[in-house]
């Protein structure tokens, strides 16, 4: 299915970006990978059979400046998947608004911003080609909550609402949109923590998260869930707010301060 097309991942010098990419390669597409970190870039991509990017995908102006070299090496993008991302906790502070002005910037520009230049500079185009997918990898955050997180929680909620958006305004233009929400993952983000091996909410493989995506577009499936339970979740959400407000409230006596700063 994409063999010989022309694919583009932000944040793929490791884990699930770096998943997807190989995925993508394996399948037979073109891939551009980037990441911030030029030297650790440059190593994946030697490793995976990928064409390597520096990108700060906090700067429009680096954004274009990936798709436009990405479109260069391979042709037109016909995949782009917004995968860069960070998390920070409310600390100091530890209340609702904790948490750096900094933090919070950053996360909006990261979390939110990347994916509107990217579609910014992707749309146009695509509309004219009557196709193009947009991959929006957002968090299980971005549906329920992550305790002791604002900037996290609120900036995933942001993402996927983004995406919905980029969903209803461009259906008709053959453009598909994607949104994954696993939970947690195996990657750098939740180093440090106890792992989950079994159950509903086990820590999944970046692999993992690949294949729920593959799966998901095959299918032309807006909401990627990894982790299935948080369909459950989402649900119960709806069906009576104020419980899962509470519930929510119980879980955060049950949180380790060790796990706080790995989101």
């Amino acid at each position: 299915m994409y063999s010989g097309q022309s694919i583009a991942i932000t944040g793929a010098a490791g884990g699930i970006g770096r998943a997807f990419a190989e995925k993508f390669i394996a399948a037979g597409a073109k891939v551009a990978i980037s990441d911030i970190n030029t030297e650790l870039v440059k190593k994946t991509a030697a490793e995976i059979g990928a064409t390597p990017f520096t990108c700060d995908v906090s700067s429009e102006d680096a954004i274009a400046a990936f798709i436009k070299g990405a479109e260069a090496a391979n042709g037109p993008i016909d995949v782009f998947v917004s995968n860069a991302g960070v998390g920070f906790p409310d600390e100091p502070g530890r209340h609702a608004a904790g948490g750096s002005n900094e933090s919070w910037e950053l996360s909006w520009q990261i979390n939110v911003m990347s994916s509107v230049y990217a579609g910014r500079a992707l749309i146009p185009a695509w509309k004219k080609r009557g196709q193009g997918r947009f991959v929006i990898v957002a968090s299980a955050a971005g549906l329920l909550a992550q305790v002791y997180s604002g900037s996290y929680t609120v900036t995933k909620h942001a993402a996927v609402g983004f995406a919905e958006y980029m969903a209803i305004m461009h259906k008709g233009d053959g453009i598909k949109v994607h949104c994954v929400c696993p939970q947690y993952v195996k990657t750098n983000m939740t180093k440090g923590m106890t792992v989950v091996e079994d159950g509903p909410t086990k820590h999944l493989e970046a692999s993992d998260v690949a294949d729920s995506l593959f799966a998901a577009m095959g299918n032309d499936e807006f909401l990627v869930l990894p982790h299935p339970v948080v369909k459950e979740y989402f649900t119960a959400k709806a069906a009576n707010h104020d419980r899962y407000i509470g519930g929510m409230n119980k879980q955060m006596k049950f949180m380790d301060k060790g796990h706080i700063p790995n989101l």
